[in-house]
């Protein structure tokens, strides 16, 4: 990559989101992305800020909750104020992305962000960072670009991209249009999806040039986007607290790829680059399974400093926050989280449910666990 478009690339860590799925384990108060879920000792959000600060040259911004200022400030201790976009509600991505995106371009309308959550688990790192790579010189050309994850199986639980003819970019030879993003696909089509080899996993991560990011913000969501530059371009002087507070709660929720990613697609201005690396968003329980397989014990991944566990003819996993002692004795595939205040126990089939339970418990005003 040539310096001058190395020196224009800046990446966008959106931390948001509670993890539902994860509950107990995961809760408003501590998301995921401040836990260590995959056993290396890093946090999601420090091994993703590991990953983009060397390619990004540190300039890396995290979008994240006020509520979550301090454990965020505690975990990546060189982010200064320049480098931290509080939100005081929630917005969606399209309101988070969107105003990174507007604070970088009106430091630098040259600049090219990278917007890459901070709850995902990658490797090989150097795979990852060369495909970013790719990505951001394809972006340099005028596009917005996504990676797309090569499928390993017939996942329902991600969107999926349909990649279409190559760009013919020097710096990015794998980069090719986007034909279309699909929904979360039933079983049966996704592994049609897999086997035809045309469509990828959409991982969420764009590259782009600032400027393009606006323009099509500008085009579909117009109310957003004018509020989004009011809040940028008092950012960085003493209106900032006064002009978002008076702004951000009135902006509308939607998603980056409903505000931005797909009406770009339709218009011709989306390409993607396959990643030829691992990939996990660890959506649910089963995934933590599978991303701590040295942790197994005859089946069952077991996870926590605190956990007592006496296991036989058992396998699934077990998270453990309490001294408490756990015996599973002829249970396969279970999942249990023992945590202080809650107990849950279901299994690796249902865990992408374990969501309705946080719903539940929060129409009921069970507020005080969630």
């Amino acid at each position: 990559m040539t310096d001058a478009v190395l020196q224009r690339f800046y990446c966008v860590i959106p931390a948001g989101g509670t993890g539902t799925r994860l509950w107990p384990l995961s809760r408003a108060s501590a998301p995921k992305f401040l836990h260590d879920l995959t056993g290396s000792g890093s946090t999601l959000i420090r091994a993703t800020f590991d990953r983009l600060a060397e390619l990004a040259d540190h300039r890396v911004m995290v979008v994240t909750g006020n509520a979550h200022r301090d454990a965020v400030l505690e975990q990546l201790p060189e982010l200064d104020d320049n480098s931290l976009v509080l939100e005081s509600e929630p917005k969606d991505s399209g309101a988070a992305i969107g105003l990174a995106a507007a604070i970088l371009y009106h430091r630098d309308p040259e600049s090219i962000m990278g917007s890459f959550a901070a709850d995902q688990v990658i490797g090989p790192v150097q795979v990852f960072q060369d495909t970013v790579k790719e990505a951001v010189h394809a972006a340099a050309t005028g596009k917005i670009v996504t990676i797309g994850i090569t499928p390993t199986y017939p996942s329902t639980g991600f969107g999926y991209i349909r990649q279409g003819e190559e760009l013919g970019i020097g710096n990015a030879p794998h980069a090719k249009n986007v034909a279309e993003f699909v929904e979360k696909p039933s079983e049966d089509v996704a592994k049609k999806y897999v086997e035809s080899g045309e469509y990828l996993w959409n991982a969420g991560m764009f590259v782009a040039p600032t400027k393009l990011m606006l323009e099509h913000l500008e085009q579909n969501e117009p109310e957003l986007y004018a509020g989004l530059i009011e809040i940028a371009e008092a950012w960085d002087t003493p209106q900032r607290d006064e002009t978002t507070a008076r702004i951000w709660p009135t902006l509308k929720k939607i998603a980056i790829d409903y505000a931005v990613a797909e009406p770009a697609a339709a218009a011709g201005d989306v390409a993607v680059v396959p990643g030829h690396f691992t990939w996990d968003d660890v959506g649910d329980f089963a995934a933590i399974g599978r991303l701590n397989p040295a942790a197994e014990l005859g089946g069952l991944t077991v996870l926590g400093d605190k956990a007592r566990v006496y296991a036989d003819q058992a396998s699934g996993v077990v998270v453990s926050d309490t001294h408490r002692v756990i015996a599973l004795i002829g249970i396969d595939d279970v999942v249990i989280v023992d945590t202080p205040d809650a107990l849950l126990v279901t299994t690796k089939e249902h865990s992408q449910s374990v969501k309705k339970a946080v719903e539940a418990l929060k129409a009921q005003g069970d507020t005080d666990v969630l």
